[in-house]
């Protein structure tokens, strides 16, 4: 939970935000432990001049009574998905075995062929004190500008000086791991977790596209779940908000969770979550008929070029 921040209320087109407008919001976050254990939800109270609530996995049966405890508000840019997780009770080869034979050899495959195509061998570094930290932001930084997830999402990996002092600190603290595959001596892929009270949570995973056909992302992702289960010390990996294929494929469980906007009811407000369904409502019509037609893929495609 925080206090109220600006908070761009987005109007997304698959990848490409095409208009933002701010609201002052207080976000809060449930986190895994929450879900899992069903603790119930409550929201604070708002502070004098703010427009309302960014609610992040709120548990799907949950979010009638939240409705029902603040009825000054209006609900709105709801995203429903399936919160993934790893159980890590048990070792690597435990976790493996849930796959079925043909996921594992896929798996296997890939990182045999990406190490063939990359040299001989996989190349991963792990960092995970202060001074390695320098050194995993040197090369993962100019990789990430590269990603779509930076040029198109804004989910790239954060460069401020606010960002690198949490980084340092949780370094200092051994609260993250991280990790790096190289390619010719050239980073490809990066993936960063911060570790609070035994959770591992999925926080930046990038990759160069010139090696997507390769999946990197897929084989760091292999590699550092096999270092992560060595180390006997955490409970959960937490993929967090949002679905996607690479999470669906590597968990174990997951929770029915639901993130939105709760504004107050006020005429600029009500004007602003109507514009948000209406606009998803054409998006979600449009997709469907790009389904029917065969014409999605390529839309995909161009909304990321």
């Amino acid at each position: 939970m925080s206090g109220a921040a600006p908070v761009p209320v987005r109007f997304t087109l698959g990848s490409r935000h095409l208009l933002s407008i701010p609201r002052e919001l207080v976000t809060v976050s449930f986190g895994l432990p929450q879900l899992i254990a069903g603790d119930a939800v409550r929201l604070p109270a708002l502070p004098p001049g703010c427009d309302g609530y960014r609610v992040l996995s709120a548990p799907v049966d949950r979010i009638d009574p939240i409705l029902r405890a603040h009825p000054e508000t209006l609900i709105g840019g709801i995203q429903s998905y399936r919160r993934h997780y790893i159980e890590m009770a048990g070792t690597f080869e435990d976790y493996l075995a849930c796959f079925s034979a043909k996921t594992r050899s896929t798996l296997r495959r890939k990182c045999r062929k990406f190490a063939r195509e990359a040299g001989g061998e996989l190349d991963i570094r792990e960092y995970r004190t202060s001074s390695e930290m320098g050194e995993f932001l040197r090369h993962a930084v100019p990789l990430s500008e590269r990603t779509y997830q930076a040029r198109l999402l804004d989910a790239g990996l954060p460069q401020d000086e606010a960002a690198r002092e949490e980084m340092g600190s949780r370094a200092e603290q051994d609260r993250v791991r991280a990790y790096l595959l190289f390619a010719g001596g050239e980073a490809v892929s990066y993936l960063y977790l911060p570790v609070d009270r035994g959770v591992v949570r999925y926080a930046w995973l990038g990759y160069d596209e010139a090696w997507a056909r390769l999946s990197p992302g897929t084989v760091l992702q292999m590699e550092a779940l096999e270092r992560l289960f060595a180390e006997g010390r955490y409970r959960w990996f937490d993929f967090t908000e949002g679905e996607g294929a690479h999470k669906a494929m590597f968990g174990t469980g997951s929770v029915e969770c639901c993130s939105f906007l709760l504004l107050r009811g006020d005429l600029p407000n009500r004007l602003l979550l109507g514009s948000l369904k209406a606009f998803d409502g054409g998006v979600a019509i449009a997709k469907s008929l790009a389904e029917k037609t065969g014409a999605l893929s390529p839309a995909r495609k161009a909304l990321r070029g």
